[in-house]
């Protein structure tokens, strides 16, 4: 399964047919990794979404299921941890309709909570294949696709989602900037730098989702107006350093991609799969890119990928413990699921 002459590979760790789904979210809670939602099938009409909570120990490498289906079914949202106690589901497809509700599963009660809006609440009309970017436990910021069963508009509205998971409360708040109409992109929030090269805050930047390589900023914040989860893994971000430095990746950026995963190692940015606006048939990809943000601008390294059985689309990646995990997604053909749960390797 190594891509030829870019020394990487997707090494399968587990299989389960609990996993076997795309456009579902995957996050890490408390040690494990918590799958939710999505689709059995990319055909929205064939059957409803999942709704089942389904947890990987990465320390055990054991998939079990915490909580069966439920009322809250979703594909195509996000969800983001607060506290390390919530998870909180944004928005979706439900099976008939796109949602912007709020929903949150209690890790430690092993339940479902319906979060109610709050009062000057400025709900979007419907999300899907939107971003969420946590900025604190009572914040987020929202970017996508909006609209309704028909409609979709032709900028991306941005969001502040202010979230009270005390009082399971939620407010939208729109913001005056927009971003071009995007679905199935992906969000970064990185650092900024000053003349002198210190850190003067972050940027959320948002790419992909449409028939273009360009960048879209949805925020800036000073230093400290955040709070910014970063995980420990100086062993993988060795290794990403050293990917980029063998000179065998192209400098190039994702170019009409949607549908990819991303995932912040340390200060680069990993993007993998997804498939490209540009061809109608073997849209699906298997290639890796890394956005390195240590210079300003960053720099873009492509890494193609040789093995079919590796496409994915509709598919996560999560950094847990120095190890980033490939779960679920579509395979070549964008259309059967695929069970495995696999980690990056990287032998430089």
């Amino acid at each position: 399964m190594t891509a030829a002459g870019s020394n990487w590979k997707w090494n399968p760790v587990v299989r389960s047919d609990l996993v076997a789904r795309g456009f579902h979210s995957c996050n890490v809670l408390r040690g494990k990794l918590l799958i939710f939602g999505g689709l059995k099938s990319p055909d929205t009409t064939q059957e409803p979404p999942l709704g089942d909570v389904v947890a990987f120990d990465p320390a055990l490498q054991t998939v079990q299921t915490i909580t069966p289906e439920c009322g809250y079914r979703r594909s195509h949202h996000e969800a983001v941890v607060l506290a390390d106690r919530w998870l909180c589901v944004v928005g979706g497809w439900d099976g008939s309709r796109r949602v912007s509700d709020v929903c949150g599963f209690d890790s430690e009660q092993a339940q479902w909570e319906r979060w109610t809006e709050g009062s000057s609440n400025e709900s979007p009309v419907g999300l899907s294949s939107h971003t969420c970017t946590k900025l604190s436990d009572h914040e987020v910021r929202v970017v996508g696709r909006e609209g309704g069963l028909r409609t979709q508009r032709r900028y991306a509205s941005i969001y502040t989602l202010h979230i009270n998971p005390a009082t399971k409360t939620y407010r939208y708040r729109e913001e005056e900037s927009r971003t071009a109409s995007r679905a199935g992109h992906s969000a970064m929030l990185l650092r900024e730098t000053s003349s002198s090269g210190k850190s003067s805050g972050y940027k959320l930047v948002v790419f992909g989702g449409r028939d273009s390589a360009d960048f879209d900023v949805a925020g800036h914040w000073g230093k400290g107006k955040i709070h910014v989860d970063s995980v420990h893994a100086p062993e993988l971000t060795e290794q990403i350093s050293c990917l980029v430095s063998t000179e065998k990746g192209s400098r190039q950026a994702p170019k009409g991609l949607r549908h990819q995963s991303c995932t912040m190692v340390g200060p680069f940015a990993i993007i993998f799969g997804g498939e490209t606006l540009s061809r109608g048939r073997d849209a699906v990809c298997n290639d890796l890119y890394v956005h390195d943000t240590r210079t300003s601008p960053g720099t873009w390294y492509h890494f193609p990928g040789s093995d079919r059985a590796q496409k994915r689309v509709g598919h996560r990646t999560c950094l847990w413990n120095d190890k980033l995990y490939l779960i679920g997604g579509f395979g070549a053909d964008g259309k059967t699921p695929r069970p495995e749960i696999c980690a990056l390797e990287i032998s430089v």
